[in-house]
């Protein structure tokens, strides 16, 4: 009986999935397997937040295999080692897997799947992750993209990709199966249980992205143009982690995307569906970007390393309350708004002159949804270097921001509760508060809330000073 070895990785599902299918339509036992290669993705391995989901995505795994009659083979170690050891435990004579995009893991795959095959193994390899892979789009010179919207106008030019499916018999087990490490010894979780706000805030599995996805476009979608941008509202889809780790694929994303009315919201979702392809074509084509900036002229940029600041701006302890609660929001649930996401990243890269790479560690580490080709591009347009990204000179104002997206301070005063009682005039400035409401309200700044970092006018000039530096230089 032909057996084949169906690889795991970014693609934690059983429906659309082209690995999977390509396996049913060749027949024959199937061997489920995932590896912690750990070490292959060097100083890119997911950080603490993302692992956590991943114990989840792979217990949730276990579960949709289960109800085949199969199990998944966990194993830790090199991949091409691995792969080969487990072939011949098993007599497999073919590997299916679904490509990952990072370039690492690239070169990674390229070497296995030649591998496989001077040792006589099919290797076949398909897309669960992306609407359109990052070749298929091109500019009429043939060239890559380095701006949305022409990226965007390119994809609408042909329709997008269904989800794949076959309809059949369920695949068989091998006769034997090969030894699996338990899903503890992959050391997922935390030694220390700072997750429990993750585990109050999400579902990490299958059903829950699909319920959350369906929930989102019957309940919130029509709004979401406008919703999106207000964080004391739950008016975005929270489906960057389901996406990431593969327990939703894009394709079906779209597909039940598609089968709602045409409206503002609709358009505007599908639009950063886009942005998230944008990202890996980005990362794809400019590979350097993990470490560099897009824009050169960015390398000479006299960035500060103030490990006191980086870490005060870590621990929401800015004076600044906007930029505090997002980074609360971000260390109890693993997820951080988007707009306030845009605020965060803006006052550490220009306010406090921290290069776009040390928020994008911290992101890394502590978000559920660390993609690192949306992380990259994002963090590269905050600091003014990346593609399509926003002029460095554009300095967001945390204290307007606040006010206009939050004027109400649900979002703020749920994550900055020392502020719960500070009068709607003074929530974003909180520094202005009169000593005798200070002493009404129950938070003496300074005491029980910090002083600024720095002031926002002095920050502001500091860093259009650093821009201009760079400009002269060239």
């Amino acid at each position: 009986m032909e057996t084949t070895l169906v690889w795991f990785r970014q693609d934690l599902r059983l429906s659309d999935n082209p690995a999977w299918v390509r396996a049913l339509e060749r027949g024959g036992a199937f061997v489920p397997v995932y590896i912690h290669a750990h070490e292959e993705a060097g100083q890119w391995a997911p950080g603490g937040a993302r692992r956590w989901w991943l114990h989840h995505a792979l217990k949730d795994l276990t579960a949709q295999l289960a109800g085949k009659g199969l199990r998944l083979v966990l194993r830790c170690g090199g991949s091409g080692e691995i792969l080969e050891g487990l072939l011949e435990e098993t007599g497999a004579d073919a590997v299916y897997w679904n490509r990952c995009y990072e370039p690492f893991r690239i070169q990674h795959d390229g070497r296995i799947k030649s591998r496989l095959k001077e040792a006589g193994i099919e290797a076949w390899s398909g897309n669960a992750s992306l609407l359109r892979e990052p070749w298929e789009v091109a500019t009429g010179s043939g060239g890559p993209y380095k701006v949305y919207t022409p990226f965007a106008r390119a994809c609408a030019r042909t329709p997008d990709p269904q989800p794949v499916s076959r309809r059949g018999e369920d695949p068989f087990p091998p006769r034997r199966w090969p030894e699996s490490r338990s899903l503890e010894d992959l050391g997922l979780l935390p030694d220390i249980p700072w997750d429990t706000g993750l585990r109050a805030f999400w579902n990490p599995t299958r059903e829950g992205g699909l319920g959350r996805l369906g929930a989102f476009l019957k309940n919130r979608m029509s709004a979401y143009a406008t919703a999106r941008d207000i964080p004391g509202e739950d008016g975005t889809s929270r489906l960057s982690p389901y996406l990431h780790t593969g327990q939703i694929g894009p394709r079906e994303a779209v597909a039940a995307l598609r089968r709602h009315p045409e409206s503002k919201g609709r358009e505007t979702f599908y639009r950063e569906l886009v942005w998230r392809e944008f990202a890996y074509h980005v990362l794809y084509h400019f590979p350097d970007t993990l470490e560099r900036p897009l824009q050169l002229k960015f390398s000479a940029f006299p960035w500060r390393h103030e490990t006191g600041e980086l870490r005060v701006w870590q621990k929401g302890e800015t004076g600044y309350p906007i930029v505090d609660a997002g980074m609360r929001q971000l260390w109890q649930t693993g997820w951080m708004h988007n707009r306030v996401r845009m605020v965060v990243a803006s006052f550490l890269v220009k306010h406090l002159l921290h290069s776009w790479r040390d928020g994008e560690a911290w992101f890394r580490d502590t978000l559920v949804d660390a993609d690192l080709a949306s992380n990259t591009l994002g963090w590269q347009w905050a600091g003014g270097c990346g593609a399509d990204a926003a002029p460095y000179f554009r300095v967001f104002n945390p204290i307007t921001q606040g006010e206009k997206f939050d004027p109400e301070g649900t979002y703020t005063r749920t994550y900055v509760p020392e502020l719960k009682n500070v009068p709607d005039r003074y929530l974003f400035k909180p520094w202005e508060l009169p000593v005798s409401v200070q002493e009404t309200a129950g938070c003496t700044i300074g005491r029980d809330y910090p002083e600024p970092i720095i002031e926002h006018k002095a920050g502001r000039e500091r860093a259009l000073e650093a821009f201009a530096s760079i400009k002269e230089e060239r």
